[in-house]
């Protein structure tokens, strides 16, 4: 494959046709919301709760339910002044587990700028068939009635603020700039494809901030990116399983589960291989299980129930 990202351009609209979501006006009114973010106030009594953004006394909704019934208007009309991100997930899907948290945080943080919507797809499976789900955790978005393609799978936060930050954009809505413009604009390149570009930016960042956790995560993904550039996915999962001490097979094979947000399963297959593994052949492994870890970042809580893994497979 051309592009190891399993991320589509955020620009693409008009992939699904949302007018065949509309219902008729006597569609049920939407879903009670999740609770919004503290805004460090309380609101008035009376003050419906979950009330819209410019409710009398309410605070902004950031995160709701959406359903088939309530899709019109949770959706499609409320995007036409805010846009809406969807997150497609399931009670059994543990990637989901990992990046829905995420998600949620930013829509928190986001004070209503956007609004995130949880789709349980065993419970909506129409809509996430009209939609062309695939496979979950998948993320899409609504600006103004129209759709802006997003990813599967589970990202590092900072590639999931920089695709809120673009839809924000996309719909009109002010973002503030980046705390460090260098690491923007190598998270750009990044994002669109331009591994050389990207290498380099991380590699400026780095050589002027060695301590930069962003920057030598960012680097790691590029490295991840290349290594599995022109393998088929399926392919290499399947030599994986048919060879379990072929080295470059499972380290491929990892690689391929961070990249379609299976980092768990990653994780294991290589702190299972360090454990059958010695000498040159163990310390390849362990390295590379480290370079994944940067992926993720030093505060993922997988990695750190990973480390503690791998040093017992170690000692």
């Amino acid at each position: 494959m051309s592009d190891p990202r399993t991320t589509p351009s955020i620009f693409t609209r008009g992939a699904v046709d949302l007018s065949a979501l509309r219902t008729p006006a006597s569609t049920p009114a939407a879903a009670p919301s999740r609770p919004a973010a503290p805004t460090g106030g309380t609101a008035p009594t009376g003050a419906p709760a979950g009330a819209p953004a410019g409710f009398p006394g309410g605070a902004p909704e950031t995160i709701i339910d959406v359903t088939e019934a309530n899709f019109q208007p949770a959706v499609l009309e409320r995007s036409l002044s805010t846009p809406v991100i969807l997150d497609f997930w399931a009670d059994w899907c543990e990637p989901c587990k990992q990046l829905s948290p995420i998600l949620e945080r930013l829509a928190q943080a986001g004070g209503g700028s956007w609004v995130l919507g949880k789709v349980d797809v065993d419970a909506n499976p129409r809509l996430a068939q009209a939609l062309r789900v695939q496979g979950i955790p998948m993320v899409v978005a609504v600006v103004n009635g129209q759709l802006v393609e997003g990813f599967t799978g589970v990202l590092p936060e900072q590639q999931v603020k920089q695709y809120v930050d673009a839809v924000l954009k996309a719909g009109g809505v002010s973002v503030e700039p980046a705390a460090d413009p260098r690491l923007d604009a190598a998270d750009d390149a990044l994002m669109v494809g331009d591994l050389d570009a990207a290498e380099a930016a991380y590699k400026k960042i780095l050589a002027e901030s060695p301590a930069d956790a962003a920057a030598e995560s960012g680097l790691a993904q590029v490295a991840l990116y290349r290594r599995v550039d022109g393998h088929d996915p399926a392919a290499a999962l399947a030599a994986a399983q048919a060879d379990p001490d072929d080295l470059d097979a499972q380290t491929l094979a990892a690689d391929v589960e961070v990249l379609s947000g299976q980092a768990d399963k990653a994780y294991e297959r290589l702190v299972a291989l360090v454990k059958r593994t010695s000498g040159d052949d163990r310390d390849a492994v362990r390295k590379h299980l480290l370079s994944l870890f940067s992926v993720a970042g030093p505060d993922d809580p997988a990695v750190a129930g990973a480390r503690r893994a791998l040093a017992s497979a170690l000692f």
